[in-house]
């Protein structure tokens, strides 16, 4: 049984897709691509430019001060183009060959048939949609092959606590969605405070209680917008947050959990800035482990498909300190479909490890391949 942990599925760019209007959902998908490491260029002559135009000065959530850049899809190239001095630019944070900017659970079923994927998790991001609906809706194109998390708008905690609350419950009651996504960073845009903190128990008291897992995205912190933030500074940043999690994972232990992407991998690369070789990780980021609640993800390529290529052997030694540290029956295979395409086919997200790695053995890969995800679940393989 193979099991994809990390997919997704989503509406075009500029349509509301649970947003308030097309244009709120367009400022996300503005601010997402103003501080991603894709590379941007000119369109006329492919040359080299940067997208840190699009960002606001205020910070990643300064929606109403986005410089305006004409920021709008190309339906036909499936991209986003904006403008400065009568030159249009672009990037691909989005993998090319998505018209509309659209990834339907269909385009994700068709994808899934050709590489041989039983089953996959869809994840949820405010720049793609944040509307249950739409999920359920994919959910409903193949149920015995799609589940879904649900969307939660972190930063609306800090003050619609109990509306945010209704909404989540709702997602998993009434939509029948299967997890929930929780993306620390966003609960610190309006409140520094730790998010297990006492403003945010009503909420993780009423997530304990529908009985399903929880997948987090880790940041750096309540100074992660900073761009210049050194790295070390950021290293320090994220085990911070991940003595969060052990706390968070004390008071409710009863809720499996699960890092998505694994670690954030390009801040521990032996040469964050220059040509890195491999990823160098401390004793520490280990700590959080040895609750035995607590599962990774294992998503390489498309975090840093860039810097190596297929099959990736620069990265099979921190896969196999994976398996020796936490053991492959709390590691989870994701990719982050349709975003893994900007580096490498959906068949060779499986064969990097599944024909490459052998120091595996069948029954780390039965895990790692979607053991694990259909524990955390709760599925029975056979279904």
């Amino acid at each position: 049984m193979i099991i994809d942990s990390h997919a997704y599925c989503f509406p075009p760019a500029d349509s509301p897709a649970g947003h308030p209007t097309a244009a709120d959902h367009l400022r996300w998908v503005q601010g997402g691509q103003a501080s991603h490491h894709q590379p941007a260029w000119r369109i006329r002559d492919r040359a080299p430019a940067s997208s840190a135009v699009l960002a606001a000065p205020g910070g990643a959530m300064d929606f109403d001060n986005l410089p305006d850049v004409n920021f709008r899809v190309d339906h036909d190239k499936g991209r986003v183009v904006w403008t400065i001095d009568g030159e249009d630019f672009t990037k691909q944070f989005y993998p090319p060959n998505l018209p509309h900017l659209e990834y339907t659970p269909h385009n994700l079923l068709a994808e899934m048939d050709y590489a041989g994927v039983d089953k996959v998790l869809l994840h949820v991001d405010a720049m793609l949609g944040r509307d249950p609906a739409f999920q359920a809706e994919s959910v409903g194109a193949d149920p015995e092959r799609i589940y879904s998390m649900a969307p939660v708008d972190e930063w609306r905690l800090a003050g619609e606590l109990d509306t945010v609350i209704a909404e989540t419950v709702a997602a998993v009651e009434k939509h029948g969605l299967h997890a929930i996504k929780f993306n620390p960073p966003h609960a610190y845009y309006y409140r520094s405070d730790p998010w297990d903190g006492e403003h945010l128990r009503p909420f993780w008291e009423a997530v304990a209680a529908l009985g399903v897992p929880v997948f987090f995205t880790l940041g750096t912190g309540p100074g992660e917008a900073s761009v210049l933030q050194a790295v070390e500074s950021r290293r320090r940043g994220y085990l911070a947050e991940l003595d969060i999690l052990v706390r968070w994972m004390e008071r409710y232990p009863d809720v499996l959990c699960s890092l998505t992407h694994g670690f954030p991998w390009r801040l521990f690369l032996d040469d964050p800035s220059g040509s890195p070789s491999r990823i160098e990780l401390p004793d520490e980021i280990w700590a959080p482990f040895d609750n035995p609640n607590l599962s990774l993800e294992v998503c390489f390529p498309v975090r840093l498909g860039d810097l190596f290529d297929y099959p990736y052997r620069e990265l099979w030694p921190t896969l196999e300190q994976m398996v020796e540290r936490i053991g492959a029956e709390r590691l989870l295979w994701g990719t982050d479909m349709p975003f893994q395409n900007r580096f490498c086919t959906y068949r060779q997200s499986r064969r990097w490890i599944e024909d490459y790695c052998e120091f595996l053995s069948a029954e780390d890969l039965a895990a790692i391949m979607g053991g694990t995800c259909a524990r955390v679940l709760g599925l029975r393989i056979g279904n």
